[in-house]
């Protein structure tokens, strides 16, 4: 017998997931829905009457979920296959990124303010714990939060300084705590992304907190949107993989995932904004590869629907991976055919973009602009950040990294 979970986007019931006895997945759109609807919930599951079948519908949903050694603990905790998102999603997606919610047939998501509990320092302290064990508080609990990525993070809300866990409505910040086999990883994301901010990237507002010492990471979430009432808003977001149909398993380019190219035909494709956008794609390769970050693969890259067409969402998940010598240097996407960043030089950024001379001098003085500030800028954040109290030996070291690959592109 099949068993079906309703798909929401917010309040409205936009189709049925399905997942027959063999265990393959269907996604159908209800016929309410394509009556009304001005755009599907992926690029990959365009509007149309007929089911879905096969690896787009798995790919789709399953990237709702956390991926490599946090999904195989989330499953073994529930005690569910790591490899059935249909069973994950119905313990753990009634708050998933974007808009998206999906229920058993009968329920639905509720439109009252729900239960929010503020937490208090022991408390806060015991939550950084418990999510290492316990992955988003899957569970008996009540809490039904999805999000995607290989690190532990937990969808709360933030409010007059406190953490609070919210069941029945939506979160509006993610909350990081460190990784354990990673120095510093909390100081050196908020580092990479108040530099982006500084040097003109769009990003979601972030900081690092601590609780009895131990510090943990808080972003706001860029999908959703505060009313002026004060109600939160979901806005609907996929991320590349999800809108080519492409497996988060897969999301490397070297393993079959997006390349550069394929992220601009997207966008140029279905984009609001395409060219506005691509100007901002690139300025955020450009950051990627200044900060070292290898890891800037597909499912780092999202698209924001604010309109019938979708948007290039704010750059998210900064990080230096190059500082850490255990980590591969071996960035997620090729620039100009190259892997290796230490390889990469002016002329194969150049291959981002048309083969024209004018094209080449806008991506020529788009470099410039960004490494003129970003030495500058990263030296000021640095002093900024201890002056507050915060200090780590990353900061030295991210600004080193971004002083060798600055050279490498002036040479």
């Amino acid at each position: 017998m099949s068993r079906i979970l309703d798909v929401y986007l917010q309040e409205n019931l936009v189709g049925r997931l399905e997942q027959n006895t063999n265990g393959e997945l269907s996604f159908t759109y209800s016929a309410n829905y394509l009556a009304t609807a001005v755009y599907g919930i992926s690029l990959s599951l365009p509007l149309q009457g007929a089911p879905f079948t096969g690896a787009k519908v798995k790919a789709f949903f399953s990237g709702l979920l956390p991926e490599e050694s946090v999904r195989a603990r989330l499953a073994g905790y529930l005690g569910l296959s790591a490899n059935n998102p249909f069973a994950l999603l119905e313990a753990v997606g009634g708050d998933c990124a974007g808009a998206l919610a999906l229920y058993e047939p009968g329920l639905k998501p509720s439109t009252s303010e729900g239960q929010v509990q503020v937490l208090d320092n022991a408390q806060l302290q015991e939550l950084l714990n418990l999510i290492k064990r316990q992955p988003m508080l899957a569970g008996d609990n009540g809490y039904r939060l999805s999000l995607a990525g290989a690190q532990d993070k937990l969808a709360v809300g933030f409010d007059n300084g406190q953490v609070r866990l919210i069941k029945g409505s939506p979160t509006t910040h993610i909350l990081k705590p460190i990784i354990e086999h990673i120095q510093d990883s909390a100081h050196n994301e908020l580092f990479c992304m108040q530099l982006a901010k500084m040097i003109g990237l769009e990003v979601p507002e972030a900081a690092l907190h601590f609780v009895n010492d131990t510090p943990y990471y808080l972003v706001s979430r860029y999908d959703r949107q505060i009313a002026p009432d004060g109600t939160v808003i979901r806005i609907h977001q996929e991320d590349f993989c999800q809108a080519l149909g492409i497996a988060s398993e897969i999301k490397y380019e070297r393993e079959g995932g997006p390349n550069i190219a394929t992220c601009q035909a997207l966008i140029t494709k279905y984009g609001a904004r395409p060219a506005l956008d691509n100007i901002k794609l690139l300025k955020i390769i450009l950051f990627n590869f200044l900060i070292g970050n290898a890891d800037a693969h597909g499912k780092n890259f999202s698209l924001l629907y604010k309109s019938s067409k979708p948007e290039l969402a704010p750059a998210y998940d900064l990080l230096s991976t190059a500082i850490y010598p255990n980590l591969s240097n071996k960035m997620a996407m090729k620039i100009g055919g190259k892997y290796k960043p230490q390889e990469v030089y002016l002329h194969n950024f150049y291959k981002l973009v048309a083969d024209t001379k004018l094209a080449q001098a806008t991506m020529k003085r788009q470099i410039k602009s960004m490494t003129d500030k970003i030495i500058d800028a990263a030296a000021s954040l640095k002093t900024k950040l201890v002056s507050d109290g915060l200090s780590s030996s990353v900061f030295e070291d991210i600004l080193k990294i971004i002083e060798k690959n600055a050279k490498r592109l002036s040479e």
